[in-house]
């Protein structure tokens, strides 16, 4: 018999106390550890990975140098002379103005590749901003201006380049939908009054404003990346102008030629 003030063993081997006390006893009689003991010497604590180490290597194709470098990298890629020397075997740069573009393409080799070329010209301004992400809206800006960049002053040309209009709508697609759509509609309606340079280049001039009422400061992040390497790339040309004094200059950034009147070689 249990002497007084204790209860009889309970099932398992545990003793029962006063006020619900219960002492582990049969658990440790019977071999069993208590798993909040600590190991013995003998045995090795399983080693638990940091997961800070395990995600890097998926994150670092986001980080800002790759994303910087990818947006330039793509950007760079010349589709439109690729397109007209698979197709007629002519290099852009000493066709017309020796502009890089989709005009000249489809000059020399027609709507087809002019419409692949186009494509890819769009998508490749994209790439920067889709792997910088919403989140990034500095970064995404960035990349789509080097994006851009790369285009209008591309190392595979020695510096050559288009105006980077299709390059932009790309870039500025995953960012500010409204702005790419707006420089369509500028190429658009300069193209049906004869005069695409003009449509463009209002369309640049209102951007910023535009994306800024609408996207706040992403919007003039996005817009101004664009817009800068665009306006700069029509003063610049792709060689020095053919005459002097800022009336070329006015020429170059209002019709984007060296003169008034269309180059007759264009």
């Amino acid at each position: 018999m249990a002497r007084a003030g204790h209860a009889a063993p309970g099932p398992g081997g545990a003793l029962r106390l006063g006020r619900g006390r219960v002492r582990e006893l049969g658990d440790r009689q019977a071999g069993h550890r208590d798993p909040r003991a600590g190991r013995g010497p003998g045995r090795r604590a399983r080693r638990i990975p940091d997961r800070r180490h395990v995600s890097l290597p998926r994150r670092a194709w986001r980080s800002p140098v790759v994303v910087l470098a990818a947006g330039y990298a793509a950007g760079a890629v010349p589709f439109s002379n690729i397109a007209a020397r698979r197709a007629r075997g002519v290099d852009l740069r000493a066709v017309g103005t020796g502009t890089v573009s989709g005009t000249a393409l489809y000059r020399v080799a027609g709507f087809g590749p002019l419409a692949l070329a186009g494509i890819f010209d769009v998508a490749k301004g994209a790439v920067g901003p889709l792997l910088a992400g919403r989140d990034r809206p500095v970064l995404a800006a960035a990349s789509g201006g080097l994006a851009v960049a790369g285009h209008n002053w591309s190392p595979f040309l020695a510096g050559a380049g288009g105006r980077g209009v299709s390059t932009a709508m790309g870039a500025l697609a995953p960012q500010q939908p409204a702005g790419a759509l707006f420089l369509l509609a500028g190429l658009s309606l300069g193209r049906v009054g004869g005069e695409s340079a003009v449509g463009v280049l209002i369309a640049d001039l209102a951007m910023v404003p535009l994306l800024s009422r609408l996207g706040g400061r992403r919007g003039r992040l996005a817009g101004g990346a664009v817009v800068l390497p665009m306006v700069l790339k029509r003063l610049l040309g792709n060689a020095r102008p053919r005459g002097a004094g800022p009336a070329v200059y006015l020429w170059r950034l209002v019709l984007d030629r060296d003169r008034p009147s269309p180059d007759p070689a264009a």
